[in-house]
């Protein structure tokens, strides 16, 4: 989570320099720099996520040296997930909170026209960009040590679109439907990555 934070300050700071050093009276150039602070943003997050796979192999090294067996304690499928969770979670927390604030009040949602599923969508797409963090987590991870780099490219790939949809709001049709379809697509993903397979589900569900 404080790495994730980290590229959140250097995103933030990045965008609010390009923002004072340009004409803050073009709305289109203000918008323009906008998308350039969220994809800014996505790539600092994923190149954070490298940095911390590179520090806990680090770990991993040394838990393993110094354990009777030879052997880390932690897998890396483990350390993955936990990563994933902790990106997910502070990143949830920090796209939901400004709407906690806004819902206490004054005013109603949609009485000036807007869309009276504002609150809800939300909350549908935190929970999505939670879910996803955890996907993009294993999926990075296994990629790293394999050194399958197309992975990574596509983890990157689905993360800028998933952020670049939510540009589509209020229309929630197109930016809601796209980055469920996405959610979906990487959990299989990560469950086929993570060792997982629909017989091992069948066994889950005898128990």
């Amino acid at each position: 989570a404080f790495f994730w934070l980290v590229s959140l300050l250097l995103a933030s700071l990045i965008w609010f320099v390009s923002v004072h050093l340009s004409d803050r009276e073009d709305a289109k150039l203000q918008y323009g720099l906008l998308i350039f602070g969220a994809a800014v943003s996505v790539l600092l997050q994923e190149a954070f996520r490298f940095a911390y796979f590179k520090l806990l192999k680090k770990a991993d090294e040394g838990l393993a040296t110094i354990s009777e067996d030879g052997r880390s304690p932690i897998s890396l499928r483990q350390m993955a997930y936990v990563s994933g969770l902790s990106f997910g979670i502070i990143s949830g927390v920090f796209s939901v909170i400004n709407v906690l604030a806004d819902s206490v009040g004054p005013g109603i949602v949609g009485i000036h026209g807007d869309s009276p599923y504002y609150f809800i969508t939300s909350a549908f797409l935190t929970m999505a960009l939670v879910l996803l963090h955890t996907f993009w987590g294993v999926i990075f991870f296994d990629a790293c040590e394999k050194r399958r780099y197309w992975c990574l490219g596509l983890v990157v790939a689905s993360h800028l679109l998933t952020s670049g949809l939510t540009f589509l709001n209020p229309w929630y049709e197109a930016s809601l439907v796209p980055i469920f379809i996405i959610t979906l697509c990487m959990g299989l993903w990560a469950f086929v990555t993570a060792g997982g397979s629909f017989r091992n589900v069948l066994k889950c569900l005898s128990c």
